[in-house]
């Protein structure tokens, strides 16, 4: 008889915990869900940002846009404009921008371009003569950078 007390106590203990296991995971499984529910992907939030800021971007501020974009080879120029306006924009409206300024067009085009490709944005920015003073904290000014050799 003991040994069978001992399985009962055995199999209850086993039970108990598997409960607790599989409840745990089911409400872990729903508390996943709901933040994959909420969360928003990085595409998401920069359309986000370029609907709600839709109002504040004239001809002028699209055509400077384009301008920028124009040392992107043009089989991935449409997705680099979207993640830099999608950045001009997030900008924009965590400042309460009721207009796109060049200061603001200009952190934002920084700040979206990936490090290795600021040769490229200095260059951009130097023809259209633009001071990069004020910006010189965004900006990555290794060597490689520059584009000068040493």
């Amino acid at each position: 008889m003991g040994l069978v007390y001992d399985f009962d106590y055995f199999m209850d203990i086993y039970f108990d915990r598997t409960y607790v296991y599989w409840r745990l995971f089911y409400v872990s499984q729903i508390f996943k869900a709901f933040t994959k529910r909420r969360r928003k992907s990085v595409l998401d939030w920069q359309a986000y940002y370029i609907d709600q800021a839709l109002p504040l971007w004239k001809e002028e501020q699209r055509t400077l846009l384009n301008e920028l974009v124009e040392p992107v080879p043009e089989l991935f120029r449409d997705v680099a404009k979207e993640k830099i306006a999608g950045k001009i924009s997030e900008i924009a409206l965590k400042e309460k921008a009721t207009t796109l300024t060049l200061d603001t067009i200009i952190r934002g085009y920084i700040t979206a371009t990936p490090k290795k490709d600021h040769k490229f944005l200095i260059k951009k920015l130097k023809q259209k003569q633009i001071d990069l003073t004020p910006y010189e904290h965004l900006l990555d000014r290794t060597t490689k950078a520059r584009g000068e050799k040493g």
